[in-house]
């Protein structure tokens, strides 16, 4: 295994792919699944519970919980923090099966201290906004901001706001609306 860990970091895990690097002051406990080429930034936190897919950036204090599982190529940004228990008291020890789950959808982004409260789901190439607190799920390719986190707009897979057209100004990729929020036209 081909997995880089910094002297002062710390990765208990037996399930991390090829590549990931995990920096100091991070920790990553057993029975985390981590896929491959993942960056674990300083100070970044994964409990046993929670499964990262390939390519996966946890920048700098970024807290991912049991029963948070993000998709491949999902950006973390600094300060990331999920929730996994709507009704936490120190006096009551909740077992994995009682935790609600959260997923993050391939491609998504979540900005510097965004809180996701669990039980939600993120769609693809979603991206919300630095600050925000996501409360319910956010369609695929969906601009969230706030708290709670409001539609504003949509995104390209580049990570680009569209345009009413929905036609990216960047790459040129054209989407369409879809239930599940846009697709690929």
């Amino acid at each position: 295994m081909n997995v880089r860990v910094h002297p002062q970091g710390l990765c208990e895990s037996a399930d991390v792919g090829d590549g990931t690097r995990v920096w100091a002051f991070a920790h990553v406990l057993p029975g985390a699944k981590v896929g491959r080429d993942c960056n674990i930034c300083d100070g970044a936190f994964v409990e046993g519970g929670a499964t990262l897919g390939d390519n996966v950036t946890v920048k700098n204090g970024t807290l991912v919980f049991d029963g948070v599982t993000c998709g491949d190529d999902v950006f973390l940004g600094p300060n990331v923090l999920f929730t996994n228990d709507l009704r936490p008291r120190a006096h009551i020890k909740r077992g994995p099966t009682e935790l609600l789950s959260t997923t993050v959808g391939r491609g998504a982004t979540l900005g510097a201290g965004t809180v996701v409260v669990c039980g939600t789901t993120i769609g693809e190439f979603a991206f919300a906004a630095a600050g925000s607190v996501v409360t319910r799920d956010v369609p695929a390719h969906a601009f969230v901001a706030g708290n709670p986190a409001q539609l504003k707009g949509w995104v390209c897979e580049c990570g680009m706001r569209l345009p009413e057209d929905l036609r990216c100004p960047d790459c040129g990729l054209v989407f369409q609306t879809v239930d599940a929020g846009l697709a690929r036209a």
